[in-house]
């Protein structure tokens, strides 16, 4: 045994780029590279290690910490969990920028590895710049505010440390039923401590993402259960396309002619034309799947956490004979909703559950009710990408009590727009290349997008819902774009999201690496402006507006922001749209481009896709003044007392 003298954050960079992963036999490096913004708590430990011998890692420069980790994010997402990009900051505000990135990841279940700078082990220069001093322990920094939002936490005070930290971060990274954020504290002092490390730990690491296959008893638990129900539902979620099981799927699916709703995480997976691919399911869900979600008795999960908008907070599925069998890798999703687990990986679950219940000659009785509810879907997104502004008369698809003609006129005056939102995402959703890949995460448009957005080509469809986090779109598109450089890549953000954080915008046009930000302007923080007024609210601190000097609230005219001269004075080849035809020409444009766009595209408030039988539970005043409030608490207390309780 040898030995190789060398500081901790030199070990750490030579471990990090001998880390592989395979799959299904296909061997390739699991770390891509490092995003880096350098401080004093990293530059001359990680930094100095990067620049003396960075190996095969890439070092990409990012602006905020929150954008370059959604940006690692979007990255690990996009290649399926199978490579990622690190991400390091120094200590203080830095490492707390990279916290909700960290939730996010997290909350997906999407490998992320972050290397925050700490404080001094030694503690000699105490308090050093950027240090919180906690009384009651010194050994507290901002780095354990991490422990919250990470799957594996650790801080190496020691340089002997690093080599089981390493080992343990790699173990969840790669663990498809435990991954998320992984985070190891790097102590600036430690970073260039020196230490005599076994040269066995810089080997060559492979680590091999097993399949885990169903036992014989879980099996036959669920065949049990399949053979003695007549209206079945696939919920397809996350785990089909990261195991890479659509395939399978579609064949189990047409073998039995069972229809299959998608999540999220899950849309994508199978083209959207596929005749039993009902579309999203829940709060957000399509017509055809919520309508076929009634009145299932089994539902099948597959590879999904059943969030609340899945299930349309457990009240969407109203079969009173209902019962849930749940496929996954992981044993905590596996319990939910009191079903029958099937713990194993989507692809071979499915694989052993055909070869099994083909012996059965299983048939159900959906009949010829998936093609009625598929007829409906489609007409009704004939009916919404049709939508227009039609002057004083025009009602919106999200109508409340108030009248909005006055808030048209407003934003037209403004803009000279009277584009729908509806409308706009129809042109994108036929004109944007076959295999684009769309970008979206917080506000209506994922509402939106689940309902009406038809997928075209294998995982075309990247939408971060599991955690709802604005400012993640634009950074993780440039993620995606590192994954998949070979296709045209679309953020579809709305106005509050994009103002939140765009940062790595820039680091894109750094990069030479184009992607192409579709902004919706409606001056408003639309989706929490729609829930306010739904729930019997008036409009509250959403629409973005003025302080009205006379009265003293926000309830002036609209703010106007030029978001395309944002874009342009970044490097951007922008465009300001309020016609179809302006925003045709547009993107018949940026396909002609090689540089980052941004389209400003200017549309009417509450123009957005409402939901389809449906309901989501949300805290109401049980008190009010208001009747509309104390109307809307009573519906909401029945549809709990309709819901599952757990």
């Amino acid at each position: 045994m040898g030995t190789i003298k060398m500081t901790t954050a030199q070990a750490l960079v030579t471990f990090l780029n001998n880390q592989y992963i395979n799959v299904d036999g296909v061997e390739k490096k699991f770390v891509k590279g490092i995003f880096a913004i350098f401080g004093h708590g990293n530059v001359l430990g990680l930094g100095q290690a990067l620049e003396q011998n960075s190996g095969d890692l890439i070092i990409y420069q990012g602006r905020n910490e929150q954008g370059m980790a959604h940006a690692a994010i979007g990255f690990a997402k996009q290649s399926l969990r199978r490579q990622i990009i690190a991400c390091s900051s120094s200590v203080g505000p830095g490492a707390a920028n990279m916290l909700t990135a960290a939730a996010t990841a997290t909350t997906n279940r999407i490998p992320l590895l972050l290397l925050p700078g700490d404080i001094f082990t030694t503690r000699q220069p105490d308090p050093v710049l950027q240090q919180i001093e906690q009384s009651y322990d010194l050994n507290v920094s901002t780095n354990d505010a991490f422990r919250a939002v990470s799957k594996y936490w650790d801080r190496v005070s020691r340089p002997e440390q690093l080599m089981t930290a390493c080992i343990n971060a790699l173990r969840v990274l790669t663990d498809p039923a435990e991954t998320g954020a992984v985070t190891i504290a790097l102590p600036q002092d430690v970073q260039g401590e020196a230490w005599n490390f076994p040269d066995y730990f810089f080997h060559k690491r492979v680590h091999r993402l097993d399949r885990r296959l169903p036992t014989v008893v879980q099996l036959e638990d669920a065949l049990m259960l399949i053979s003695r129900k007549r209206n079945p539902m696939i919920v397809m979620g996350g785990g089909v396309k990261y195991s890479e099981a659509g395939e399978v799927l579609r064949q189990f699916a047409e073998h039995y002619q069972i229809p299959f709703a998608e999540t999220q995480a899950g849309k994508g997976t199978i083209a959207s034309d596929h005749p039993l691919n009902v579309g999203g399911v829940g709060e957000t869900g399509s017509l055809a799947a919520n309508l076929l979600a009634k009145q299932a008795d089994l539902v099948i999960g597959i590879g999904t956490r059943y969030t609340d908008f899945t299930t349309a907070s457990k009240w969407i599925f109203q079969n009173p004979d209902v019962n849930f069998l749940n496929v996954n890798v992981s044993n905590f999703d596996s319990y939910k909703l009191d079903g029958i687990q099937l713990l194993a990986d989507a692809r071979e679950a499915l694989i052993a559950l055909d070869a099994r219940l083909a012996a059965k000659n299983y048939s159900n009785d959906w009949g010829n009710q998936i093609e009625q509810a598929q007829n409906k879907l489609l007409k009704e997104i004939q009916r919404i990408h049709q939508v227009e502004y039609t002057g004083e008369e025009f009602i919106p698809e999200i109508a409340d009590h108030l009248d909005y003609n006055s808030v048209f006129a407003e934003f037209k005056t403004l803009t000279q727009s009277v584009l729908t939102q509806s409308r706009v995402l129809g042109i994108l959703n036929n004109h944007l290349p076959q295999d684009a890949v769309i970008v979206a995460a917080a506000g209506s448009l994922p509402g939106d997008l689940q309902r009406i957005w038809r997928t075209r080509d294998y995982n075309s469809y990247h939408v971060e819902y599991g955690y709802s986090c604005m400012g993640y779109e634009v950074n993780a598109a440039l993620g995606v774009k590192l994954a998949q450089p070979q296709r045209e890549v679309y953020a579809l953000v709305g106005d509050g999201s994009f103002m939140m954080l765009h940062s790595e915008l820039i680091t894109s046009i750094q990069e030479h690496t184009k992607i192409n930000v579709v902004l919706f302007d409606n001056m408003t923080n639309g989706c929490i402006n729609n829930l306010q007024m739904e729930h019997g609210m008036d409009s509250f601190i959403t629409e973005f507006r003025f302080r009205n000097s006379e009265s003293g609230k926000l309830e002036g005219g609209f703010i106007p922001v030029d978001f395309a001269s944002i874009a342009k004075g970044y490097g951007c080849k922008s465009y300001r749209v309020t016609t179809l035809e302006q925003l045709l020409a547009a993107l018949d444009d940026v396909q002609k481009q090689t540089i980052s766009t941004l389209i400003d595209i200017k549309v009417l408030p509450k123009t957005m896709v409402h939901k389809y039988c449906s309901w989501w539970h949300v805290g109401v005043a049980q008190t009010s003044k208001s009747k509309r409030i104390q109307a809307m608490a009573e519906q909401l207390n029945k549809h709990v007392d309709e819901a599952r309780k757990y």
